[in-house]
């Protein structure tokens, strides 16, 4: 049973920009940007949003032409050959079955002030699991439960905006201007990271009206509203908070700022806002990634035992409710495990996505493997190009961190080798492996 398309632009963009959650990155990464950057944190995300825009490009021509739940695996798989499409769904699996359980690891430390010993694991178990049940309802109801979300996610972000712009005492820009580039490149990195996930709008692309066309609108609309709400709070803390070093050294700066200019009921309210946000930021990954999931027993990874469960999609919610469950099942024992391992384990794969989808936007145009694609990003070769160019400082910032970083390249290393033999050794033997292309 295929899925029912019934998403249109708004709830595509609602799940997209819910799974990317900007309320969260700026709680919870622009902090560790301002410890290494300082003001020049704000350089460093204006760098990214270059990045961004060249990779939100990149995205919109891939998922344009190839608007299928697998992702960014189908796009690799058909214009860079199978094996690199394994790679990729290899990596990306990974990562998409550790994200529930990191953000769900982050809540506490958002709620601490307004919940004092809130169990770490416990709590994202349960948000995991509530997730989950959300996640199995139907799609178009998803929307609109995490579009409500969204709104006070928004609202939260727009709070700080007017705290900080209301009464500037700096030029933040001015700010910036001296500050450490070695620390800008650093920052730059989370920076990256932090504007990620506009690109999950491909895994609905088999549940869009007139998917083809709507799914690159939604990729560059993500894109565009992701770096807004992003870079504009962190004008307004920069431009208005009374002792920067103060600001830079704090462990929760954004909430500290809040406490300030707004009170401690301001504060605990958008404490709570951004709660909200790393649930809704949950329901709305674990039904990106049940897509993902269900494209890969599509695609007959598993098994002829498995493949048939995984591709399982309920008769009236149209949710591929066995994917969603395993998805949820794989987060929540995840939640067992340290946040700093799962951060390694999650390595560099976001980057590594980002490097194999920009080889296949230049070998998709050379080879003509994209040319059915509806939507042509402007001034091409540029964007892949920028993006290339972008990763190859992600990677020496990561190698350069012996903490996270270079144990990450050295994980992320080691799956694409455990993928490499399980292709070799499993899906060759059974034939040539075939990838569901959406046309």
């Amino acid at each position: 049973m295929s899925f029912r398309r019934s998403l249109g632009a708004a709830g595509a963009l609602f799940l997209t920009l819910s799974a990317t959650t900007p309320a969260s990155s700026v709680w919870v990464i622009v902090p560790e940007m301002l410890q290494t950057a300082g003001s020049g944190a704000l350089i460093a995300m204006l760098l990214a949003a270059i990045v961004g825009v060249a990779t939100a490009l990149v995205y919109a021509e891939l998922s344009s032409a190839f608007p299928v739940a697998g992702g960014e695996y189908v796009m690799v798989g058909h214009t860079l050959g199978p094996l690199a499409g394994f790679v990729m769904l290899a990596v990306n699996l990974v990562n998409n079955l550790l994200f529930p359980a990191v953000i769900g690891l982050g809540l506490s430390d958002v709620l601490s002030g307004v919940v004092p010993g809130l169990p770490v694991v416990p709590t994202a178990m349960a948000v995991v699991a509530v997730s989950t049940m959300a996640a199995v309802l139907h799609i178009r109801l998803n929307a609109w439960i995490t579009g409500a979300f969204l709104l006070v996610e928004l609202a939260a972000l727009a709070a700080i905006m007017w705290l900080g712009l209301t009464e500037p005492v700096r030029n933040p820009f001015a700010a910036a201007a001296g500050a450490d580039p070695v620390g800008i490149g650093l920052a730059t990195t989370a920076a990256i990271f932090a504007l990620n996930g506009y690109g999950l709008a491909v895994y609905f692309g088999e549940e869009m009206h007139e998917a083809a066309t709507t799914v690159s609108r939604v990729v560059l609309a993500a894109a565009g509203l992701t770096i807004a709400v992003e870079l504009l709070p962190l004008i307004a803390v920069l431009a208005g908070a009374p002792d920067l070093p103060a600001l830079f050294a704090a462990s929760d700066p954004f909430g500290e700022f809040a406490r300030a200019r707004g009170g401690a009921f301001v504060a605990d309210l958008l404490a709570v806002a951004v709660a909200l946000a790393i649930v809704n930021a949950a329901i709305a990954g674990i039904l990106a990634y049940a897509r993902f999931f269900y494209a890969t027993g599509r695609d007959a990874i598993w098994g002829r035992v498995l493949d048939p469960w995984v591709t399982r999609v309920h008769p009236r919610l149209g949710s591929p409710w066995v994917a969603t469950l395993a998805v949820g099942a794989v987060s929540c024992a995840a939640c067992l495990l340290p946040l700093r391992l799962l951060l390694v384990l999650s390595g560099s794969g976001i980057a590594v996505t980002y490097l194999g989808i920009a080889l296949a936007a230049l070998v998709g145009r050379r080879t003509g493997s994209t040319a059915h694609a509806p939507y042509r990003m402007p001034w091409f070769p540029v964007a892949p190009l920028v993006a290339i160019g972008a990763l190859t400082l992600v990677f020496w910032a990561s190698w350069l961190d012996a903490e996270v970083g270079r144990p990450g390249l050295i994980a992320t290393a080691l799956q694409i080798v455990a993928a490499v033999l399980y292709y070799a050794v499993v899906l060759r033997r059974r034939g040539p492996w075939r990838i569901a292309s959406g046309t």
